[in-house]
């Protein structure tokens, strides 16, 4: 009772949740009445991220780095044009196909939506689109990120649950397929209407020359997927491979990069990535305080007096989580949750490890875009000036479509393993 009110109290503040995981489990332990236990405090912590997978965050973060500096995205956007833009509503499909081979670099859903709303809402809003549409669809369109490989979370929730980052990746594939999909059949149902206008149109030659730019910038996702999927690669090796494919891309091919650039992009990789690893090792010494407690146990008893099965259980995590969500930042949601939830789901349920994160991760990366906090919105609001009040209103088709895939994946676990193993 202590540590969560310690949490609580000290999140409501404004206390960042790193800090507050630590705070929240020297109360504990100052309440335990066993002082030994501030023996193990460090310990646990450093063994959070003694884990080889982890480095592979950095990585996918600088990589990210430099295709922002790179000229990547404005090629990836132009070949997504080239492909669907002549379509009727056709930009709003070229923000969702963009999205997706981006996501496929970037991994992370508030980076994705700071990029996109950059280059897609002012070109959307020039062509007659409604500016607060567009830049909602480039909120939900982020949500790719933590769901298409590379995922920062994905990467996070496998050293919590002790999976192979690898299959983790490889699980949110499909889902990431499907959501891709969903979004673009609300944009024609939308379209009746809504009337969205048409793309410039590009003959056959203006569109092969498009597509013939890109294509090398796809070598990006193809060397991290594919070097996983055929097992020639492990998730960091894939990442640092990556890396130096988006690096020897942006200075030889887009030749919008510069070696002195590097350093720079660097530090920042590396400032970022220690934000994220210094909350992977709060949540260790966190989760740790939890199984002590036997908090795990006693959530799973109340539990089973509410789900009989896996699916009802399942169904019964996606309000949990998506109520978490909105209040609390992905990350921070999911370090929180895990150590709780993954026993129950595993032990008492006989889940899939990966079939619950990948649910987990959708969850709690929706939570971006629902109020109170609805971080993407907030991140599309900052770039655009649209109205985040409004934007969630007319951007609720999305939502239930992302509603709708959490509905099939917690239905059907094989949409998720289909490629984890």
């Amino acid at each position: 009772m202590i540590t969560g009110g310690a949490f609580f109290i000290l999140m409501l503040v404004g206390v960042p949740i790193s800090i507050c995981l630590c705070l929240a489990s020297i109360a504990f332990i100052w309440d335990s009445g066993n002082p030994l236990l501030f023996q193990s405090f460090v310990p646990q912590m450093f063994g959070g991220v003694d884990s080889y997978g982890l480095i592979s965050i950095p990585l996918f973060i600088m990589i990210g780095e430099v295709m922002n500096g790179g000229g990547i995205t404005r090629r990836i956007v132009a070949m997504a044009m080239a492909i669907v833009g002549q379509l009727k509503g056709g930009l709003a499909y070229v923000n969702l196909v963009a999205n997706m081979f981006i996501s496929s670099i970037l991994g992370s859903a508030t980076a994705q939506v700071a990029i996109m709303a950059k280059v897609m809402v002012p070109e959307m809003e020039r062509q007659g689109y409604d500016k607060t549409f567009a830049a909602g669809l480039t909120a939900y369109a982020g949500m790719l990120g933590p769901i298409i490989p590379p995922s920062i979370m994905f990467v996070i929730y496998s050293v919590m649950a002790q999976v192979p980052v690898s299959d983790m990746l490889m699980a949110g594939l499909v889902p990431g397929i499907l959501l891709t999909v969903l979004f673009c059949t609300v944009i024609a149902i939308m379209d009746v209407w809504q009337n969205y206008p048409r793309g410039e149109r590009m003959d056959w030659a203006q569109r092969l020359r498009v597509v013939l730019d890109a294509i090398p910038t796809l070598i990006i996702p193809v060397v991290i997927v594919g070097s996983i999927l055929t097992g020639l690669a492990n998730a960091t090796e894939a990442a640092a491979v990556g890396t130096l494919a988006a690096i020897l891309i942006g200075r030889f091919w887009t030749r919008q990069l510069s070696f002195r650039d590097l350093p720079a992009m660097m530090v920042r990789s590396g400032i970022y990535a220690a934000v994220v690893l210094f909350l992977v090792a709060a949540a260790a010494i966190f989760s740790w305080v939890l199984v002590y407690g036997r908090v795990p146990q006693a959530v799973a008893a109340w539990v089973q007096t509410v789900a009989e099965d896996p699916v009802t259980f399942m169904l019964l995590v996606n309000v949990i989580l998506l109520v978490i969500g909105t209040a609390i930042d992905g990350a921070p949601g999911l370090i929180m949750t895990v150590p709780i939830l993954l026993p129950i789901a595993t032990e008492v349920y006989g889940i899939d490890p990966i079939h619950f994160g990948v649910v987990a991760v959708i969850n709690l990366t929706l939570g971006f875009l629902s109020p109170p906090v609805g971080l993407c919105f907030f991140v599309a609001s900052a770039v655009t000036g649209a109205k985040v009040g409004r934007m969630f209103i007319v951007t609720l088709p999305f939502f239930f479509a992302a509603c709708l895939l959490l509905l099939l994946l917690s239905i059907f676990p094989s949409l998720s393993l289909l490629l984890a193993n």
